[in-house]
């Protein structure tokens, strides 16, 4: 099979023999200068990518007292950040407006700010393509913005998710393209993000931050960097040791997630409750970390991660077998849930097609409004197929594109729940009156558990 990347379809030329502008920057022959305004501060911070990554960093960065600009190319975002807006779940609008009142926080679509930056971080999306191969689209992009703009003297961070070997084989000949130096004329980091949305508990302040840098002079200015909003930073010693953390770490979800699924289609066969299993099982002490299963993964991390590891280790002409076998089995969810349901209706005497079918919950998880790689549009899709009238509510997403057109949340009646022939739960969101969907709805299934203990003839769990 043929291997690529996608690149940007783009006319710079990266190779480009520009000259470089003079600068007051600090010598590059010298990161001491760098450091020490890092350290005290003083360093001028642009972080390009605005989204769940780039805009809790920028937010913590100016908390932490540095100057910051946000950057980003879509302009509705900087439209609503500079109205003091925020569109993160996990970011209230006072804390978007503080920080831009006081100066601390510029959100920009100008990429000229990059010129005075000391220090540039990238937190870019890092999807994969309908083969599942790595489109650094987005990283390619960032390169052009800083590359014409890098000066001697400055740091650049690479957060965004990827494969082993992506800084140094990717982004550090994108940056030399124009004749300055990696290690000699500036200074180039790996340090993988770590954000969980919607986890009020673990956050970007108490989760340990890995870095690594291309040189040890590039790890020391990235340590002092984020030690300004991490309590824990963890130095490795290679940017390909930090990458591969990163993927080890949802790869590690992905799979376990996987066998959770598996366990509750085979033990949907043999007529055990997966649920009180996984309980029963988590009582003991050691050796064992419950796994849920549910309608499939979703979000920008563990449908996407395991992938770029897959892909990458192909070069060695083997195999992620383990990987891709998860990844067949979690795939695999929104069709058993469609199955589940239609088994569930035809036990009642009714058919699938031509029923009115409520989904409760669109977010690929609860208590957030993001709907990337969320399970629920493929089952809604799948039930759109096979000709069910589908309605949904969700606290957290209004409105969102599937396939045709916009489907617009319901409001959660007790008579919209009644008429459903069947409610589906996709997404537990706390907010939700589960003790009257239970009440009300003729049969429900359940892919999260979250009726849980209710019991009844009508609730028909994963």
């Amino acid at each position: 099979m043929a291997r690529m990347i996608t690149e940007p379809t783009t006319s710079t030329d990266l190779n480009a023999a520009l000259p470089i502008e003079a600068t007051d920057a600090v010598s590059p022959a010298n990161s001491a200068t760098l450091l020490d305004r890092i350290r005290r501060g003083e360093a001028r911070i642009a972080v390009i990518g605005l989204g769940y990554v780039g805009l809790p960093l920028s937010l913590a960065f100016g908390r932490a007292g540095l100057n910051v600009h946000g950057l980003d190319t879509d302009t509705r975002k900087i439209v609503s950040l500079a109205q003091g807006s925020s569109y993160i779940d996990d970011l209230r609008d006072a804390q978007v407006a503080d920080l831009i009142r006081n100066g601390r926080f510029t959100p920009t679509g100008d990429a000229g700010v990059l010129r005075d930056a000391d220090v540039v971080v990238i937190c870019v999306p890092t999807p994969y393509t309908k083969t599942k191969q790595p489109d650094l689209t987005c990283i390619y992009q960032a390169a052009t913005m800083v590359v014409d703009h890098l000066h001697p003297g400055m740091l650049v961070v690479l957060e965004s998710t990827t494969y082993p070997g992506t800084t140094q084989e990717v982004l550090e000949p994108l940056l030399e393209a124009r004749g300055l130096v990696c290690g000699r004329d500036f200074y180039l980091a790996y340090s993988p993000e770590r954000v969980d949305p919607g986890n009020p508990k673990f956050t970007l302040r108490n989760t340990p931050k890995i870095v690594s840098g291309v040189t040890p002079d590039a790890t020391e200015l990235a340590a002092a960097l984020y030690e300004h909003v991490a309590e824990e930073v963890v130095p490795v010693s290679t940017p390909r040791v930090a990458e591969m953390a990163k993927l080890m770490e949802n790869t590690f979800r992905h799979v376990n997630i996987g066998l959770a699924n598996e366990m509750a289609m085979l033990c949907g066969k043999l007529g055990i409750d997966i649920w009180e299993v996984i309980d029963a099982a988590a009582t003991k002490p050691f050796g064992f970390m419950p796994f849920y299963p549910g309608p499939g993964v979703g979000g920008h991390c563990i449908p996407i991660d395991p992938y770029y590891f897959a892909w990458k280790v192909q070069e060695e002409e083997s195999r992620a077998r383990l990987i891709e076998l998860a990844g067949d089995i979690n795939d695999r969810m929104p069709d058993y849930v469609v199955e589940k349901v239609g088994d569930a209706l035809n036990d009642r005497g009714k058919s699938l097609r031509g029923s009115r079918i409520l989904v409760l919950g669109v977010a690929y998880k609860s208590n957030v409004s993001d709907v990337r790689e969320s399970p629920a549009l493929k089952v809604i899709q799948r039930l759109h197929r096979k000709g069910v009238e589908v309605e949904y509510h969700d606290p957290h997403v209004p409105v969102f594109q599937n396939g045709s057109g916009p489907m617009y949340s319901r409001l959660l009646e007790e008579e919209v729940v009644r008429r459903a022939d069947c409610v589906i739960i996709l997404t537990a969101h706390h907010d939700l009156p589960y003790g009257m969907i239970a009440a009300q709805a003729s049969l429900i299934v359940d892919t999260r558990n979250a009726l849980a203990p209710r019991q009844g003839p009508h609730i028909v769990r994963l």
